[in-house]
C-alpha cells in the first residue's frame, strides 16, 4: 500500500506573499531601536533584491537600518550576504535577539491596533488555498514550517480559513531539526516545500535528511539564477504543477 506523504511547506514565498509587511515591520521595527535613522516609507529596490537572501526575521530590520546609511554599498550584500551580517550587527551594536524580539513586538502591535490591515499586508499565492483545500481529497496533510513567528504565520492562515496539520514557527527550532524530528515521529514520507534554495541545499547535505523529498518554488524570492544546475534531490516546481495531485510532481 502506498503511503500518502507529509507535504511540508515554507510559508513566507510559498504560500504568501508578505513583501509588503516585511518592510512595513522591519521599517518600523528599525527605527524604534535607532529613532535618528532615515527610512523611507516606500520599500527601496535593494530590500526587494536582498529579500531572497534573508534567512530570518531579525535580518528585515539589520537590513533595513543598513539600508538608511548614507554610504551603504549594495553589491557586497549582494555578493557575499551571510559575510556581511556580524559586520553590520557591530556597527549597530544590535544582537539578533534583539532584533527579533523587537520585529515581533511591532507586529504584535499592529495586530492589536488594527489587525484587518495588517492582514492586508499578506498575499495568498494565487491558487494556493484551494490548492491547500483539495490536498484532503487526496489523502495528504500539510503542515507549515516557518522561519517566522508561529502565532503570526497561524493568524494569516485563519483569514483564509485554513488550518495545517501542524505549524512550527521559529520558536520549534531550525528547519533542519523540525525535518529531523518528522522523519523519526512520522511513519510517512516527508516532502518539503521551499523558496530558499540555499535551505534546501542545507537538507539535502545533512544524511540524516536525505530521505526528505525537496521542492523549490518557482514563484517564490528567488534570486535569478536559483532554479539553474539545480542538484541531485532538489526538484523545481512550476505552479501548474503544484496544482496538480501529488502524484504527478517530480
Amino acid at each position: 500500500m502506498v503511503v500518502a506523504p507529509l507535504l511540508v511547506c515554507d510559508f513566507d514565498g510559498v504560500l504568501v506573499n508578505g513583501m509588503a509587511e516585511y518592510w512595513f515591520a522591519a521599517r518600523r521595527a528599525a527605527l524604534d531601536l535607532d529613532a535618528t535613522l532615515q527610512v523611507p516609507e516606500a520599500m527601496p529596490a535593494g530590500f526587494r533584491q536582498l529579500r531572497p537572501l534573508i534567512h530570518k526575521g531579525w535580518e528585515m530590520v539589520l537590513v533595513a537600518a543598513e539600508l538608511a546609511r548614507a554610504d551603504f554599498q549594495l553589491q557586497p550584500w549582494l555578493e557575499a550576504y551571510a559575510d556581511q551580517l556580524a559586520p553590520a550587527l557591530a556597527r549597530w551594536g544590535w544582537t539578533p535577539d534583539q532584533l527579533q524580539a523587537q520585529l515581533e513586538r511591532v507586529r504584535e502591535q499592529a495586530i492589536a491596533s488594527d489587525l484587518h490591515r495588517w492582514l492586508g499586508l499578506h498575499h495568498f499565492y494565487p491558487g494556493v488555498p484551494e490548492r491547500l483545500r483539495r490536498l484532503a481529497d487526496e489523502g495528504v496533510s500539510w503542515a507549515v514550517l516557518t522561519t517566522k513567528g508561529g502565532v503570526f504565520a497561524r493568524k494569516i492562515l485563519a483569514s483564509a480559513g485554513l488550518e495545517p496539520w501542524a505549524l512550527y514557527g521559529h520558536e520549534q527550532g531550525s528547519k533542519a531539526e523540525v525535518l529531523t524530528r518528522l522523519l523519526r515521529e512520522q511513519h510517512r514520507p516527508i516532502w518539503f516545500l521551499e523558496d530558499r534554495r540555499p535551505t534546501l541545499e542545507a537538507v539535502c547535505r545533512q544524511p540524516g535528511l536525505a530521505d526528505v523529498r525537496c521542492f523549490l518554488a518557482s514563484w517564490g524570492y528567488l534570486l535569478p539564477c536559483d532554479g539553474q544546475d539545480l542538484p541531485p534531490g532538489i526538484h523545481w516546481l512550476e505552479p501548474q504543477v503544484f496544482a496538480t495531485p501529488l502524484a504527478h510532481w517530480p
